[in-house]
């Protein structure tokens, strides 16, 4: 079968399949080994994390709750975001993230190339997307569009190593701008999706992750959690979370124009030091929400198992789930 976007979202919701990728042990020749990572400098789980939210969904609560955790970043900044399949009527508004990236001197967005076939499988396809959706007003770096890097899993559940897109060693700190959301094999799409799969490289890191199977289920989402662990260590404390909680589809953002419509109401923002706490208090949000809207998303969340990203998480010590809500309105 051809692996194209349409049949890996038809795949994703299937079980017991073989064969649809090759052996995803190996990373290839060409990709070099990131051998220093900034554990040293990384803080340890604290006890209880703060997440500032804010229930107004503008660019100007978007860039106030980011100069809440923004103390360590510096130096050349990357701005991971999902920028969509073509004419996606989810993916976060153009004129939020232009007017967040202006804030942020000597800043990028960052992304990589897809798996599956479609409209973002290959570089050139890649910025041709990046136009129809309006990503012009500032760079787009497209991680791997020289190659991988081998990316170390320090005491990892799955994998001792990740392939990332190379570029993402020129930079020195990064933030996860998520817009948070269902997901066809993850269950729910948040900060640790949007860097794991995110800044994986296409060809291999994102094999890696998905495995042989193309499973949903604890093995992948452990994988996707080793993922995120290397990163995570890799940037130490210049690393950075925000969820935006709008258009809470329960299909991530590359099912493109056929991603289904929101039930559920805007939330909001939350943002934090921490990965953990950020997903946990947005996922506490849509289980906490007051009404039946919220049994869409709960239900494509649990038939995924979603919540194990969380429980992962946490046995790999990149974080805590026990968190402070700080509203800033």
């Amino acid at each position: 079968m051809k692996l194209t976007r349409r049949n890996f979202f038809k795949l994703a919701g299937m079980a017991g399949l073989v064969g649809l990728v090759g052996n995803v042990t190996a990373c290839g020749n060409n990709a070099s080994v990131i051998k220093s990572v900034a554990e040293a400098d990384k803080l340890p789980p604290a006890e209880t994390a703060k997440v500032f939210f804010s229930k107004k969904l503008d660019a100007d609560h978007l860039i106030a709750l980011y100069k809440k955790i923004n103390s360590e970043i510096s130096g050349k900044v990357a701005i991971k975001l999902h920028t969509g399949e073509p004419n996606g009527p989810n993916i976060l508004p153009r004129e939020w993230v232009k007017a967040f990236q202006a804030q942020i001197p000597n800043s990028a967005i960052v992304e990589t190339n897809t798996l599956y076939g479609g409209a973002r499988s290959t570089t050139e396809k890649h910025r041709r997307t990046l136009k129809t959706n309006g990503w012009t007003f500032c760079e787009v770096d497209i991680l791997d569009a020289d190659g991988d890097t081998n990316f170390p899993v320090k005491n990892g559940l799955r994998l001792s190593e990740v392939a990332m897109g190379s570029h993402l060693t020129n930079y020195d700190s990064l933030i996860a701008l998520t817009h948070f959301k269902g997901h066809a094999m993850a269950g729910f799409g948040g900060s640790l999706k949007n860097i794991a799969i995110g800044c994986a490289s296409g060809k291999v890191g994102k094999k890696q992750i998905h495995g042989n199977n193309w499973e949903t289920g604890k093995e992948f989402l452990e994988r996707m959690t080793d993922s995120g662990k290397a990163i995570c260590d890799h940037f130490g404390r210049k690393i950075v979370y925000i969820n935006v909680l709008n258009r809470l589809s329960v299909d991530c953002d590359c099912a493109g124009a056929g991603a289904s419509a929101p039930e559920l109401p805007d939330i909001g923002i939350l943002a934090s030091t921490d990965i953990l706490a950020v997903d946990q208090a947005s996922v506490d949000m849509i289980y906490n929400f007051p009404d039946d809207r919220k049994n869409f998303l709960i239900t494509r969340i649990e038939s995924r198992e979603g919540r194990h990203q969380l429980a992962a998480m946490k046995e790999l010590e990149m974080g805590t789930n026990k968190y402070e809500l700080i509203s800033i309105d």
